[in-house]
C-alpha cells in the first residue's frame, strides 16, 4: 500500500482531487478490490469514500523514487544512502541511489508517525535502472516499514509530460 498524498493540515492529512489510494497487487489478487468499489472507510474520526479501482501494469523505467525509505539504525544521510545501496545490492540491483534534495540542498527528510512513535527516513530516487532491475524494485522496494507505504516505488515522472 502506498501512502496517500495530501496536503498536511495539524494532525491529518487533507485530501485533494489528486489524492489516491494505491495499492500494488498480484494479478490474482486484483478481484480481492473490486467488492470496495464505493465503500466508506473510517479512518480514525474522518470516513473516506472508494471510488472504482483502475488498474495500472508495472512498467520498467530507468529511474524510480519513494516518498519514504525507513532503514532502522540509519538516520543520517551518509550512512542511509549506503545502507540503501547495500539493499540493492542484495537485490541484484545496479542502479545508483541519491536522497533528493530541498530546495535548500538539504537532504529530503520525511517522517511517519506509527501509533505514538515518529520513524524517520529519506525520499530516494535510483537511476540508471535496466528494465529487470527495475521491475524487481517495483516488486520488492527497500527499507522497512513496506506495510506502511514506506520503502514503496514508483517511476519518476520526467518534466513536460502528461503522464
Amino acid at each position: 500500500m502506498h501512502t496517500i498524498a495530501g496536503i498536511p493540515k495539524e494532525s491529518v492529512i487533507q485530501l485533494t482531487k489528486n489524492s489516491r489510494l494505491r495499492i500494488q497487487l498480484l494479478v490474482d489478487q486484483v478481484r480481492l478490490v473490486y467488492p470496495l468499489a464505493g465503500k466508506s472507510l473510517k479512518i480514525g474520526k474522518h470516513t473516506i469514500r472508494l471510488g472504482i479501482p483502475e488498474i495500472y501494469l508495472l512498467e520498467p523505467t530507468e529511474r524510480l523514487r519513494s516518498r519514504i525509505v525507513i532503514i532502522q539504525g540509519y538516520q543520517e544521510p551518509e550512512s542511509f544512502l549506503a545502507a540503501a545501496q547495500r539493499q540493492l545490492e542484495q537485490l541484484g540491483i545496479q542502479g545508483k541511489a541519491f536522497i533528493t534534495k530541498n530546495t535548500d540542498g538539504s537532504p529530503k527528510r520525511r517522517s511517519i508517525k506509527i501509533k505514538r512513535f515518529t520513524v524517520v527516513g529519506f525520499r530516494l530516487e535510483i537511476i540508471n535502472l535496466s528494465n529487470e532491475d527495475s521491475l524487481t524494485l517495483l516488486r520488492y522496494g527497500i527499507g522497512e516499514k513496506r506495510k506502511m507505504g514506506c520503502g514503496i516505488f514508483v517511476p519518476v515522472k520526467r518534466k513536460g509530460n502528461a503522464s
